[in-house]
């Protein structure tokens, strides 16, 4: 591994496992769902964190300010429905009746997902850039947060609010914050919707992450996205 990668595994004080640029990304989530299950034992919940060189200068930013992870994960609070439903209403708050049936949608089908996706090329199918898996010493999920802080551009949620809505996303759907990369995060839900309303879900996705249906649908519709999710245990999200 180059020295960079180096540097960023051993800043967060965790074992580590590196996939170099290249490899093929099936052994990254083979990896990954073995550490889940490890995990459940050994005390710590795995997380994927794609170096690309937008992600290096991330992390070298955030390790750099000496950022107190315990500060984070004690300052999550249980608001995260809440600051969905407030993201919600800002985007829709244009929308006349028309409007709001019309993104509501009739769709029954939509993609599924099965697979992580954010860490590989476009170009060969293969893993993007250096890969970490970290196994993260946290007590709960949403904790990830504190060693990745992810969000505060574009549309992206701040740290702040991302922690209290995967704390939330882990309470309702068991979903976990799964693959890093600095414009994409994924989720795995292994019991899918965990018998939750489709359409909710759906809705909620939007709330975090407009481009999920905006640039992530065939239809543009919340009822293309809960179709799919109805049968997926990957949630994808791109801030553009």
């Amino acid at each position: 591994m180059n020295e960079t990668t180096k540097q960023i595994a051993e800043s967060f004080e965790c074992n580590y496992t590196v996939f170099e640029k290249g490899t093929s990304p099936e052994l990254v989530e083979r990896a990954y769902k073995a550490a889940f299950e490890k995990g459940k034992t050994d005390g710590f919940y795995p997380a994927i964190i794609s170096l690309d060189e937008y992600a290096v200068e991330w992390l070298e930013e955030v390790v750099g300010k000496d950022y107190e992870r315990e500060e984070i994960i004690a300052g999550c609070k249980d608001n995260g429905k809440d600051i969905l439903k407030e993201r919600l209403e800002e985007y829709t708050e244009d929308f006349e009746e028309k409007d709001w049936e019309e993104f509501i949608g009739e769709e029954t089908e939509g993609e599924v997902l099965h697979g992580f996706s954010g860490y590989i090329s476009f170009d060969d199918g293969q893993l993007e850039a250096d890969t970490l898996l970290l196994e993260i010493p946290v007590k709960n999920p949403w904790e990830i947060i504190g060693y990745l802080p992810m969000g505060g551009w574009n549309e992206c949620p701040m740290p702040e609010e991302m922690i209290a809505i995967c704390k939330y996303w882990y309470e309702k759907y068991k979903a976990v914050p799964a693959v890093f990369t600095h414009d994409v995060m994924e989720f795995y839900a292994p019991s899918g919707l965990n018998n939750m309303n489709s359409m909710e879900a759906a809705k909620e996705h939007y709330a975090f992450c407009t481009d999920r249906i905006d640039q992530g649908t065939r239809t543009y519709t919340v009822s293309e996205l809960a179709a799919g999710l109805a049968e997926s245990d990957v949630w994808y999200f791109w801030w553009d």
